[in-house]
């Protein structure tokens, strides 16, 4: 019987419903956004009930627009979902305290600095593999416990219950049955132990964090229990599959053995290799995750994080409205020859990787007359291509030297003229494939596995099907203009 499986794609900017058959073949696809909320200057925040409202009509819509008349014992959910973003609830009234505090949001930069200067960053660095960071979660809840009339009292007497966006949706879903996460969105918080694979008590403490607010940690192909979700089905439905987003994408691009890589482009771009099953200490600028865990085995990853990658293009389009839509960036940036000396840092939630300057604004540096619309928003596809070339050249050392190939996938990636860009500026192959929503396909595959659907990593890699190389091209000026991109982030940072 034709079993369907309804991969949530939860993101940052919004919440999308894809529905894929046992062959990983999409069948159909919707998109319902979510608002940003800006209440003060580098603050970022989502309504945590608006987001389950929209998974729940994003899947309403799925199946009406796949007009597949199912039983319900033939479709299964898995979730992956923008990373760090963190929600704090009341257990008893299920209402959050607060927006969700989203993982761009600095209100924590100055906890952090705070710890770092009183030495606490090697200690977190050895048990999380984080940096000391406000992109991971636990700065903005201490920040929620502590500014929130009441929550610290409501922590402390055991009645707020705290968790990523997957951790949410999962216990709502559940109708507060199941409060669990997984191992890859745990390891973002900054409250969880690598070696130990356990939240780690000297790090809540750090952050003064109840434990009772902590949920249960589950391998990547597990069970997370069942729903309706909220009726749209007669009978319910298992969860299983659960992963962030870069993670997914890492699992969707097939990269399971030591070594392999990839770079996800979307609201931010994660660039993540796969390091093997030990969590081995990252370089300068990079941090250590869990990368997956499938099959009573955990892989972690050495990763960097960039804050604004397709963010940028999203701002040119709906704050700048230089464009209609980020689509239409190509054909003006490419009707010019070169940037016109323009750079783009767009430093809009700080520097992340390999950087780490959280307090760092975004800046245009090289304007003249001359300056055009084309040249400005070559400068905003470019700098993209120059934060990812930041990050695989500290990555390409750590591992040994010059990466093979880079797999990308995200929605940039429509976009010939990055994409080719970006290959010269690696001096690597860019390999994209026929699926966008790769880190919805690593969760399709987790909830596989879960379901014993398939039974090993070489029984999936065949779903990954590759739809164009993009080889580096010879390229004269590369050194001058990433010499240029980077004079321009020297003179920001500190």
């Amino acid at each position: 019987m034709s079993q369907r499986i309804i991969a949530i794609d939860q993101s940052t900017s919004s919440t999308k419903a894809l529905l894929f058959d046992e062959k990983c073949k999409i069948v159909a696809r919707t998109n319902v956004d979510h608002k940003q909320y800006y209440p003060q200057t580098g603050w970022v925040e989502h309504d945590a009930e608006e987001i389950y409202q929209n998974m729940i009509e994003a899947i309403r819509l799925l199946i009406e627009k796949s007009g597949e008349k199912m039983e319900a014992s033939n479709y299964s959910l898995c979730i992956t979902n923008q990373r760090e973003t963190a929600v704090v609830w009341n257990s008893a009234t299920g209402k959050p305290i607060s927006h969700a505090v989203v993982w761009q949001d600095t209100r924590g930069a100055e906890l952090c600095r705070d710890l770092r200067e009183r030495g606490f960053a090697k200690m977190v660095f050895d048990k999380s593999g984080l940096l000391i960071d406000p992109n991971f979660s636990a700065s903005g809840i201490k920040w929620l416990l502590d500014h929130v009339e009441g929550a610290r009292q409501q922590a402390e007497r055991g009645e707020l219950l705290m968790g990523t966006i997957e951790t949410w949706l999962i216990w709502k879903l559940t109708g507060g049955k199941v409060f669990a996460t997984d191992y890859t969105n745990a390891s973002r918080t900054m409250l969880f132990n690598i070696h130990t694979m356990d939240w780690d008590d000297d790090l809540l403490e750090l952050f003064n964090i109840p434990r009772t607010m902590m949920a249960e940690v589950r391998s990547c192909d597990a069970n997370y229990g069942e729903t309706t979700c909220e009726g749209v089905f007669s009978a319910p439905i298992t969860i299983a599959g659960v992963l962030g987003d870069s993670h997914g994408a890492l699992v969707g691009q097939m990269c399971f053995t030591p070594g392999s890589g990839k770079v996800t482009y979307g609201t931010g771009s994660s660039v993540m290799v796969n390091i093997g099953e030990k969590p081995l200490s990252a370089p300068q600028g990079l941090v250590t995750s869990v990368g997956f865990s499938a099959f009573g085995k955990t892989y972690f990853g050495f990763e960097g994080n960039i804050y604004s990658t397709g963010a940028t293009l999203k701002w040119i389009a709906d704050q700048l409205q230089l464009v209609g839509h980020p689509a239409e960036m190509e054909a003006l940036a490419t009707s010019v020859n070169d940037n016109g000396g323009v750079y783009i840092v767009p430093a809009f939630s700080g520097l992340g990787a390999p950087w780490w300057q959280s307090n760092v604004k975004g800046a245009v540096l090289g304007l003249t007359f001359a300056t055009t619309k084309a040249h400005f928003l070559r400068a905003a596809l470019e700098s993209i291509a120059y934060q990812i070339k930041d990050l695989v050249d500290v990555m390409a050392r750590a591992t040994g030297g010059h990466l093979s190939e880079i797999c990308a996938d995200g929605g940039p990636t429509k976009n010939k003229f990055l994409m080719q860009f970006q290959a010269d500026m690696l001096e690597t192959p860019v390999v994209c494939t026929e699926v966008d929503d790769a880190s919805a396909l690593g969760a399709v595959i987790m909830n596989g596995f879960a379901r014993g659907l398939w039974k090993s990593f070489e029984e999936v890699t065949p779903f990954r099907k590759v739809t164009q190389i993009y080889h580096p091209s010879d390229m004269p000026q590369r050194n001058t203009l990433y010499l240029g991109w980077r004079n321009a982030v020297n003179q920001l940072i500190k």
